[in-house]
């Protein structure tokens, strides 16, 4: 039997019982798939991460309950978040992973994620579902893996009831909706009922594609996020070129031990 050190940490939030919960394993070597993929759906978190000392830094790879995915900011920052907190190894981390390399560093109390920019491209050939939003779009976008749906404010955007059986009409892409916030530069909620993940509580992924957005349509490159799911999450945005910088904080909710056989 094997015996395994697992964390359970909440991401983009100082407090307990909000942001984004990931787990993550930090392993020697990486165990087979079937086996992360069945402990990414028995923990059912949105995602479960998996870290290995790798050549430069270290390898990073995230499941969902259903498939592993290219791009996750909330479990890299929980990834870090355990590195620092709970094992002790000094930063800054670089993650290799399937978007290239991720870097994470530490100060004042939350950490800098430094991912790659992707702004918004065109639809193209993706066709919005008849009735996706009650309200009018503003605007339709998408990244390689979202669709962005920009609605006409904050109250239509906390009043938004996702149709699931359109949103997967998208699949393999995932649904943002986005909105100029009120107290916040802007505001979003993310779908991906493909992939295991009815409501994604904070997406730091998606501001990789929002930033660049609103950065645009703001006429700023610092922005103030708030991913307005039932836990919440708060993010600060930077657009530095073609990097966006992503700043949150964390912290840990369990530390428990698997058994593999």
């Amino acid at each position: 039997m094997t015996r395994l050190d697992m964390y359970q940490v909440d991401a983009f939030t100082t407090e307990l019982f909000s942001g984004n919960p990931a787990a993550v394993l930090v392993l020697d070597d990486w165990l087979g798939e079937a086996t992360m993929q069945s402990i990414a759906a028995e923990n059912n978190l949105a995602e479960t991460a998996f870290v290995r000392r790798g050549r430069d830094g270290w390898d990073l790879r995230w499941f969902t309950p259903v498939h592993e995915v290219d791009f996750c900011g909330h479990a890299t920052l929980a990834s870090a978040h355990v590195l620092a907190r709970e094992l002790g190894i000094k930063g800054p981390y670089s993650f290799e992973t399937r978007v290239g390399t991720l870097r994470v560093s530490e100060g004042d109390g939350a950490y800098q994620l430094d991912f790659p920019s992707f702004p918004p491209e065109p639809l193209g050939d993706v066709e919005l579902p008849e009735g996706l939003s009650a309200t009018p779009i503003v605007a339709a976008f998408r990244n390689f893996e979202n669709v962005f749906i920009e609605i006409e404010s904050e109250a239509a955007l906390a009043e938004f009831v996702p149709d699931h059986q359109k949103i997967l009409r998208l699949q393999p892409l995932s649904l943002v909706v986005t909105a100029r916030g009120d107290e916040h530069d802007f505001v979003s909620r993310y779908f991906a009922p493909h992939a295991g993940i009815p409501e994604d509580p904070v997406t730091g992924s998606i501001h990789a594609t929002l930033t660049p957005y609103w950065a645009g349509k703001l006429g700023k490159n610092r922005l103030s996020a708030f991913q307005r799911s039932r836990r919440g999450g708060r993010l600060g945005c930077e657009l530095a070129g073609d990097r966006v910088l992503i700043t949150g904080a964390a912290i840990t909710f369990m530390k428990a031990e698997i058994y593999l056989p």
